[in-house]
């Protein structure tokens, strides 16, 4: 399961943004994750709850925004949201589609104090 690792990275990067930020603790963690990332956003909050014991994260509420899959014809240049994998447009029927968003994890915002 690689949320763990996930989870590791991101406790990793809050403890460094915390230390920029002269904070010791972090109140609020928000994360958008895409349909197309390969996370479990269920296994990912089980993890983060694991792991942020004894971490700066360790009160921390974690929050995560799910991201559609957002497409782009090369045809006729639509532009939508799916909560699906469909690589074809729902307007001109073409199969040449460009992923804009929705393959990745971003850490959004974070509360601290």
């Amino acid at each position: 399961m690689h949320e763990y690792s996930v989870v590791q990275a991101l406790l990793n990067q809050c403890e460094e943004i915390a230390e920029q930020n002269n904070a010791t603790h972090i109140d609020k963690v928000v994360c958008k994750i895409g349909v197309m990332s390969g996370i479990e956003t269920h296994l990912l909050q089980i993890a983060f709850d694991t792991f942020k014991e004894g971490t700066i994260c360790g009160g921390a509420e974690f929050i995560i925004n799910k991201q559609r899959l957002k497409l782009r014809c090369r045809e006729c240049k639509d532009e939508y949201e799916v909560d699906e994998v469909i690589y074809k447009c729902r307007s001109c029927e073409s199969l040449g589609m460009d992923v804009i968003d929705g393959e990745d994890m971003y850490l959004m915002s974070l509360e601290m104090s």
